[in-house]
């Protein structure tokens, strides 16, 4: 696949989501199910996402690891990935979807902004414990968008939450606390590549640091669920949705900006 098919598959996939946003909303005003329609429309676009992925990886030869186009190019398929088997495991989770979706169209819009230019992955990168890292952390973003997506959606309905939102609580919990033995098996695949590839296991740069932090404000917020069980749930739900605000600043910010090991482009 050359890069201009790989770019214009890129914007069908970006515009799938608008379509699939509309129509969410224009359902949900006609009291209709929405979910077949969005189910099938983001099958749609994670099959244009699988074809761009695919093609650049067969392309350039190498993983979507490095730059911030392959960074967000691999998220946009494994974010919609994931989501689509979560909502199917947890019908609560589907919602939540037009949250869901309209997140994904922003960051499908971002990635049209950046430059598509791959560069040559380091030797470092050539090990097997760097793919479960990046499966890990995937993954652990992947569970943290619909639960922040519906905890949102339960702040918006915080009025009728209690007697429509205890599913939707369950969920919420539910996948943070997947997301949260995904990030933990992060962190250890990540040390272990870190020694490989540099011989130390840790070294706090800005990315390590903000990963440490993210994985400490998860781990609080789990334990303060279970120890303070009269705590208000809308605080709950807020801590949910500021933790997927610094994931993806972690993910998505720090390495591009910092000048550690772990920076973008090395």
């Amino acid at each position: 696949m050359s890069m201009a098919v790989e770019r214009t598959t890129l914007v069908a996939a970006v515009t799938g989501f608008a379509v699939v946003l509309v129509l969410n909303l224009l359902l949900r005003r006609g009291a209709r199910s929405t979910w077949p329609a969005v189910s099938g429309g983001l099958l749609i676009v994670l099959a244009l996402l699988t074809a761009a992925v695919a093609g650049r990886w067969i392309r350039e030869s190498q993983g979507p690891f490095l730059t911030l186009y392959d960074v967000l190019l691999s998220n946009l398929f494994s974010l919609t990935l994931v989501y689509l088997v979560a909502a199917w495991l947890v019908p609560a989770l589907r919602r939540s979807s037009s949250i869901v979706v309209a997140f994904l169209g922003v960051l499908g819009i971002w990635s049209l902004t950046v430059s598509a230019v791959a560069v040559p992955l380091p030797a470092t990168f050539d090990n097997p414990w760097l793919w479960l890292h990046v499966t890990a952390g995937k993954l652990f973003l992947g569970l943290c968008l619909p639960a922040a997506a519906a905890a949102l959606w339960l702040l918006a309905r915080r009025q009728n939450a209690e007697a429509e939102g205890g599913e939707m609580d369950a969920a919420v919990w539910l996948t943070l606390s997947l997301a949260f033995v995904c990030h933990s098996f992060m962190l250890i695949a990540g040390a272990i590549w870190a020694h490989s590839a540099w011989g130390r296991y840790w070294a706090w740069d800005s990315l390590e640091t903000w990963t440490f932090i993210t994985w400490l404000c998860i781990a609080l917020l789990l334990h303060a669920r279970v120890t303070f069980r009269r705590m208000p749930v809308t605080y709950g739900w807020s801590a949910v949705i500021a933790i997927f605000g610094l994931a993806v600043l972690t993910f998505l910010g720090v390495p591009f900006l910092s000048v550690a090991p772990h920076k973008g482009v090395m």
